[in-house]
């Protein structure tokens, strides 16, 4: 499929493509940088007429519209782009020029030295609640190549600033489910509905769920307190970096986890209980297992 038509079948999608408690216009490769910490990728005027290019930009077209196009991968309502701001460009959004020249890395999620391809496999299974595509298939080669492309003139294993979502300290007084509705209300509602829904014109998502069968399920590392506070801080609103608190992203990161979700699929003899103590229990900050007002957290949906 040449560019110029992916660009035209993106475009028929609406041009919209949301983030978490955000929404942007993905349609498109960037035809200049985005602004990252320590990085600059490159930009699409860089790209290469020749297979090469025809990949990066095959690549690019599944990263911003992974649902619709790997239907039998994904799901749930989200995109990679959805967690991965600026179509992984952007620093402090887990970029993917941050993310390629660090593998293969040893994840303690699975006890394992992972590559590339397997983390990307994760993403599908938890984040994306859905089936991971084999390592070898058209579409991984095509995420892993755009991901190199990305990356290809940042240093290799090297920390590179922005790499991740930069951590926010929990502060003394932990958080608090009150103020995160509150919070939630006043700055997240207009785009991800009352009842963190998310928004849909027809049948595709414009505005991501935040909870609910068709968000990130109890495996995913947004599940996590922490993790989610730190995305909220340096990504959310869109458009207003930075502008919440570290307690008010900590608060309305607790709110949106408390909420049930898809399952985690490695759930152990149907137990929560030992789901719990296996994969939550020194998982970071989180609900998994526990109790929020009389109750049981991580039922699933």
């Amino acid at each position: 499929m040449k560019p110029m038509i992916l660009a035209a079948l993106a475009l028929s999608l609406g041009n919209v493509h949301a983030a978490p408690i955000a929404m942007e216009d993905q349609s498109q490769l960037k035809s200049a940088p985005a602004a990252a910490p320590g990085f600059t990728p490159p930009a699409e005027s860089e790209l290469p007429d020749n297979a090469y290019g025809k990949m990066v930009r095959d690549g690019h077209a599944l990263f911003v519209d992974t649902r619709r196009l790997m239907p039998e991968y994904v799901g749930n309502g989200l995109n990679c782009s959805n967690c991965h701001l600026d179509q992984g460009r952007l620093g402090n959004s887990a970029p993917l020029w941050g993310a390629y020249p660090m593998y293969p890395a040893y994840r303690k999620k699975n006890d394992k030295v992972n590559t590339f391809a397997e983390r990307i496999q994760g993403c599908f299974q938890f984040s994306m609640n859905g089936k991971p595509p084999a390592a070898d298939s058209p579409q991984m080669t095509a995420l892993s190549v755009y991901a190199y492309w990305l990356a290809s003139k940042a240093p290799i294993g090297v920390e590179s600033a922005g790499r991740g979502y930069p951590d926010v300290p929990q502060s003394a007084e932990g958080y608090d489910f009150k103020r995160g509705e509150q919070v939630y209300q006043a700055q997240c509602s207009i785009c991800h509905g009352a009842n963190g829904e998310g928004q849909k014109v027809a049948k595709d998502y414009v505005m991501p769920p935040l909870w609910g069968k068709d968000s990130y399920n109890w495996g995913a590392g947004m599940h996590r307190i922490n993790t989610a506070a730190s995305f909220i801080k340096h990504n959310m609103p869109l458009g207003k970096p930075g502008s919440l608190s570290d307690q008010q992203a900590w608060d309305v990161a607790a709110y949106i986890n408390r909420h049930e979700r898809p399952q985690d699929p490695r759930l152990v003899d149907g137990s929560i209980e030992k789901t719990r103590l296996k994969f939550h229990a020194n998982d970071g900050v989180n609900l998994y297992g526990q109790k929020v007002d009389g109750v049981l957290v991580g039922q699933g949906l």
